[in-house]
């Protein structure tokens, strides 16, 4: 009987992921404190149970599509990694943004693909599989791809410890995920696995809306004394961010002469970043510049809105045309 109250709540905060989140950000906003314990190394281990809980749901039938289909993991690869950070440097400079705030919306651009992003796919009848494999691809590319790329776009501003970095994505993504495949490969047998991963998205989204809590608490004073412009400009920045990696993933699946339910998936996937990989690294490496995690908490709250919304649209689209 507990078990299954717990299984619903699961369920709940998994369906409800960006108001659980919005929740959190706005009670942070009214009482700093209570999440003023989720920073450093807490942060971290909190996305380390994330990434954990990604990989208990990952099984080898995953990532055989690595190589089953190499070139669409190629083209979205390169799509992810491409676009996103061109797109926010851009965007740093058109919006001049301090160099804080710049910081933050680089990283975001220089993750790799959120978890979430395989939800969307799924809910807007895309290619799961292909959804996977990119979630998969530009996670295992990340510790050298993420800081290579921040050393590009954000060198001029401040100087990139790429060594660090690669360590720390090793070490909050690449072994966690290691760990929950390893769990599931060896107990996927067992009776009471299958209600173990069943909790997992929930216990997923409840890290999410920690770090995010965490974050509102770190940038709380900046927000109060600078007043709502300075949250307005970010979403504005974070806005324009994701919604041309969505039209610019779709774009590059068209030119790939991909199907619908690839374009769909790349479009999703490349615009739907880590962004709760680019707090705990803003955190990290870029404590000086306590804004700098701004973007990055703005950006878990939006993919996610932005994702459920873009499939939503989808699906409409599929209704009028007769094909759902």
């Amino acid at each position: 009987m507990k078990m299954k109250i717990i299984q619903n709540i699961s369920r709940w905060l998994a369906a409800n992921a960006s108001l659980t989140v919005i929740a959190v950000a706005v009670f942070t906003f009214f009482v700093p404190d209570a999440f003023n314990w989720v920073r450093g190394n807490t942060q971290t281990v909190i996305l380390g149970i994330i990434m954990l809980t990604m990989g208990l749901t990952l099984t080898t039938q995953d990532f055989r599509i690595l190589a089953h289909r190499p070139l669409d993991i190629f083209i979205g690869a390169c799509a992810q990694f491409l676009i996103m950070p061109c797109v926010a440097y851009l965007l740093v400079h058109v919006f001049h943004l301090e160099p804080a705030l710049a910081l933050g919306i680089l990283l975001v651009g220089c993750c790799p693909g959120g978890v979430s992003s395989n939800i969307m796919s799924y809910l807007c009848h895309g290619d799961v599989a292909f959804s996977v494999g990119m979630t998969c691809a530009s996670t295992l590319l990340a510790p050298v791809m993420t800081p290579l790329l921040m050393e590009l776009t954000a060198g001029e501003i401040i100087e990139i410890d790429a060594v660090g970095m690669f360590l720390n994505i090793l070490i909050v993504t690449i072994i966690p995920v290691g760990i929950g495949c390893f769990l599931n490969y060896t107990y996927s047998h067992k009776e009471s696995f299958p209600t173990i991963q069943s909790l997992m998205p929930g216990l997923s989204v409840t890290c999410l809306a920690c770090i995010v809590g965490g974050v509102i608490s770190t940038v709380h004073d900046d927000l109060v004394a600078r007043g709502l412009w300075l949250f307005v400009w970010t979403f504005a920045v974070v806005f324009c961010h994701n919604s041309l990696g969505y039209l610019l993933g779709w774009t590059a699946g068209r030119l790939a002469g991909f199907s619908i339910a690839k374009k769909r998936t790349i479009s999703i996937e490349v615009g739907m970043q880590n962004a709760g990989l680019a707090t705990v690294l803003a955190g990290t490496f870029f404590a000086a510049q306590p804004l700098a995690v701004l973007p990055c908490a703005i950006s878990c709250a939006w993919h996610s809105i932005s994702g459920t919304i873009l499939a939503g649209i989808f699906l409409k689209w599929d209704r009028w045309k007769g094909r759902a």
